[in-house]
């Protein structure tokens, strides 16, 4: 089952990749990953709902946000026809990755994948039925992935390949036709400083999305004039129709205590099709050290 952490962040510590290493952190699966999983009973609720993601640059309908793996039929729409190219990269570039793997053994199944992918099939269906590697289960999806997650080989040719163009490649697993579904730049931080210019703009505050992902108890001390409630121990209640809430053409900016939940929120919103999202660094309690000491700090 594919599984998030509530981290969501990268282990820095490189360990030899195996399968069960590769089943680690971030939505990145299997095979891409060098550090193991930390046990999913450990995992979120919050985190796990990140898997009912959308896919809003190529157009996939949104889902009710889900603790469970991503379904096929969310990505069976993601039927393009594939060509056989290479691109460019940039360094911050995150990229959401499809792929089937075959044994290295298995060319005669793997020129076969790759002209009934040529031909217009779907990859989810033929990972689903082909693919030796547990992302089958998610349609061959590893999920969105970054520089330094992914062993070397797989790693250039994804990192190289145009978004919805197959590319191939061998690792020590076997061979792999992937493809690029979709890219994004990482969550942009803003300091507290720059935001307190911003509000002092009533444009801006008209504008702007704000939101506070901290529980009522912790707004109830401490609050930012224009920030609406959006508390994280109430996502299931306030994700599923969170487009009709929220304008994702808008810049939103997410607000907690020090910076840790609504990085999480921030990088959700995302993965929701929300074009300019921005995480408050250091929170409320910065806002209140550099900013405004009159805010009580707890």
């Amino acid at each position: 089952m594919l599984r998030v952490t509530g981290s969501l962040s990268a282990v820095s510590s490189p360990a030899a990749v195996t399968f069960s290493a590769a089943l680690r952190l971030s939505v990145a699966h299997t095979l891409a990953l060098a550090s193991p999983p930390p046990h999913p009973r450990c995992l979120s609720t919050f985190s796990r709902s990140l898997l009912g993601r959308r896919i809003s640059s190529l157009g996939v309908r949104p889902r009710v946000p889900s603790m469970y793996p991503i379904r096929l039929s969310g990505f069976s729409a993601l039927k393009a026809r594939a060509s056989f190219s290479s691109g460019g990269s940039s360094p911050s570039r995150e990229i959401l990755v499809q792929h089937v793997l075959v044994k290295e053994g298995d060319s005669e199944l793997f020129a076969e994948l790759q002209k009934r992918i040529l031909d217009g099939e779907d990859m989810s269906d033929l990972a689903a039925e082909y693919s030796i590697c547990p992302s089958k289960k998610e349609g061959g999806i590893l999920g969105w992935v970054k520089l330094g997650q992914m062993v070397p080989e797989f790693e250039e040719a994804a990192f190289k390949a145009e978004p919805n163009h197959v590319v191939r490649c061998k690792t020590q697993f076997g061979w792999h036709l992937l493809q690029v579904l979709s890219e994004r730049e990482p969550v942009k931080d803003i300091q507290v400083e720059e935001l307190h210019s911003k509000m002092q703009d009533p444009v801006f505050m008209e504008e702007a999305q704000l939101i506070d992902v901290r529980e009522p108890d912790e707004i109830a001390t401490a609050s930012l004039p224009g920030f609406k409630v959006f508390p994280l121990r109430q996502f299931g209640t306030w994700a599923p129709d969170i487009t009709s809430k929220l304008n994702p053409e808008k810049d939103t900016f997410v607000l907690c205590k020090v910076g840790g939940r609504s990085m999480q929120v921030a990088n959700w919103l995302q993965s929701q099709g929300f074009k300019s999202v921005y995480n408050v660094a250091g929170g409320i309690q910065a806002y209140s050290l550099k900013v405004d000491p009159s805010i009580p700090t707890y």
